[in-house]
């Protein structure tokens, strides 16, 4: 009895682990042609801000705004990129969370009209090209928007999505946008991952300690 007890055991177990893994492996991106249409009309600096519109896979256009500030493109420009979860951790600054966050929180106000695409745009840049700007209003927006990011949770940035070209990085190769589009299905952030997993193997132990309990 107690040997048929704890093949079941180990049984579970494996089957938890197996599930780990595939949820772990599952972080895969999804990658799209995207044509650089045109700027908006909005200017400030000397730089275009939100919003640059785009077609994707050929498709109607779509207004995203760049986060790369030393990247740059041009009208009728065409590449591959990787399509991610704001906050998966494969964007071009890799797994700088809080400044991802804090880009999200931005993008939202702008997107809804209660932030400058200006100040905005320029707040993002400087997120991530530190000392870009000495604009009071975007350093101070850029304080607001980390301090939400630090004290509030992920649930508002659902849908929001980051376009990376394949190959690029910081300075080099076609700028990383982010943009809103609910209908594109990414996997969770790592952070979310690692929990899912931990939990797993968490209730696989317990299972395991009242299965051989005597």
């Amino acid at each position: 009895m107690e040997g048929s007890i704890v093949s079941r055991s180990r049984i579970f177990i494996s089957l938890v682990v197996v599930l780990c893994l595939c949820t772990l492996a599952s972080a895969k991106s999804i990658d799209v042609n995207m044509t650089f249409l045109h700027p908006g009309v909005n200017n400030s600096g000397g730089f275009y801000t939100y919003p640059y519109y785009f077609s994707i896979n050929g498709g109607a256009p779509t207004a995203l705004m760049c986060d790369s500030f030393t990247n740059h493109i041009t009208q009728g420009q065409s590449w591959t990129a990787s399509v991610t979860g704001l906050l998966q951790g494969k964007g071009l600054f890799g797994k700088d969370f809080l400044d991802y966050k804090a880009a999200g929180i931005i993008f939202l106000g702008v997107m809804h009209g209660t932030i400058d695409p200006n100040i905005g745009n320029w707040a993002v840049w400087n997120l991530f090209t530190k000392g870009i700007s000495t604009d009071p209003n975007v350093l101070a927006l850029d304080a607001q928007a980390l301090f939400k990011a630090k004290h509030s949770g992920s649930g508002a940035l659902k849908g929001l999505v980051l376009y990376t070209a394949v190959g690029s990085k910081p300075g080099s190769g076609p700028q990383e946008f982010i943009g809103y589009n609910p209908r594109i299905v990414t996997t969770p952030e790592p952070e979310s991952l690692l929990l899912l997993s931990t939990g797993l193997l968490g209730l696989a132990a317990l299972v395991r300690r009242k299965l051989v309990r005597p």
